[in-house]
């Protein structure tokens, strides 16, 4: 027991106090619960006293709030930027809000293999053949108004899930958001679409995140977008990943605002979204004692570089929001700096569109998306 208790002072995890004498907190209840692995054998019994908000009074049985809230990007950084954890009372991590943590010699492991079985077993996908690819490279998706309509609670309930899993698996991140869109009134053309995922899931369930160990916290983002490739409004799709050293931390695939006028606009449109994600991450790992002075962003397109390179105004891209013209004037402070990439390395390709299963494996394998034992 004193070990323990040194564990906590050493961590600075906790201040013991006494408890204020007029002070009663009442609508408690304790919550037992059994922690699993991926095998289902139990690892750890927890125990926590919670309290029934809705039965407190302000003033009497607390004086503040405070709802702590991580962002998964914030949780991938520390993971890539950490080779070891000192846990109090806990153990090595194994578990992190819903991910699987893997530590070895060579650097540390993330899945979501445990929650990939249940939601193939939860929507009944645990039989059939499986596919190489999330989206077959020919899928052009549109509302498909006079298509049949489909169970939309199901259908919700599986573009929530897979949008969770997304936490570790970059890989099926734009076809998810690109199913996502019909939520609204979901058909049987996006219903299969979204099975076809599940099926992909199932012959990649081991499938996870490899962070290897390094000295190398260098910060860099790549940049993609397609063009007019949304059939129903012909807005394009931005994509992007940025990277700590080897490893990559954040990704995103999002439907534009507005409809670009050409491939030059779509990609410095998708560069902006990519440098606000960096300036981000440059001021977040300042608290890790990290400072960068221009962070790097690739781009494909040399003449979304040119318009963000060049400081004269363009009178061809006045139509271009003004929230998207900061990128311009990041890179004239070099806080960024955008450079061209050949387009067969662009890794944010996997982000925008549909690729062939060639193309998407050697991509998904530089991501570090790999098959863990």
């Amino acid at each position: 027991m004193q070990e323990e208790s040194n564990r906590f002072e050493r961590n600075k995890v906790w201040e013991l106090v006494q408890r204020p004498m007029h002070q009663n907190v009442i609508g408690t209840k304790w919550v037992f619960r059994n922690k699993m692995n991926e095998e289902g054998y139990v690892v750890r019994n927890k125990a926590r006293l919670v309290a029934k908000g809705y039965c407190q009074e302000e003033g009497i049985d607390f004086d503040e709030t405070f709802a702590p809230v991580a962002r998964l990007e914030a949780i991938r950084m520390f993971l890539a930027y950490a080779s070891e954890f000192e846990m109090s009372m806990m153990g090595e991590l194994n578990f992190f809000l819903g991910l699987q943590i893997k530590q070895c010699q060579e650097g540390i492991y993330i899945s979501q293999s445990k929650y990939t079985k249940e939601l193939l077993k939860k929507f009944g996908i645990e039989e059939g053949r499986t596919v190489s690819t999330p989206m077959a490279t020919n899928v052009k998706i549109d509302k498909d108004e006079k298509g049949k309509s489909v169970n939309e609670s199901k259908y919700r309930g599986m573009i929530g899930s897979l949008l969770y899993l997304t936490a570790s698996r970059p890989d099926i991140l734009h076809a998810v958001c690109l199913c996502a869109r019909f939520q609204s009134n979901p058909k049987e053309y996006h219903m299969s679409t979204i099975k076809r995922i599940f099926r992909y899931l199932k012959g990649t369930i081991q499938y996870g995140l490899y962070y290897p160990k390094n000295e190398n916290f260098s910060l860099k983002g790549y940049s993609d977008s397609d063009y007019a490739g949304n059939i129903d409004d012909r807005k394009s799709t931005s994509g992007s990943c940025q990277f700590l050293g080897d490893c990559p931390v954040s990704w995103f695939s999002k439907k534009q605002n507005c409809v670009s006028l050409s491939t030059a606009k779509a990609k410095y449109i998708s560069a902006a979204f990519c440098c606000t994600q960096l300036l981000w991450m440059k001021q977040t790992l300042a608290d890790y004692k990290c400072s960068f002075e221009s962070v790097p962003i690739l781009c494909d397109n040399i003449s979304a570089i040119n318009i963000a390179q060049n400081p004269v105004h363009h009178n061809r891209t006045k139509h271009i929001e003004i929230r998207h013209h900061f990128l311009r004037d990041c890179v004239s402070k070099r806080k960024i700096e955008i450079s061209f990439v050949p387009s067969q390395d662009q890794l944010a390709d996997i982000f925008t569109k549909p690729l062939s299963s060639e193309t998407f494996a050697s991509i998904r394998a530089r991501l570090g998306i790999i098959h863990i034992e």
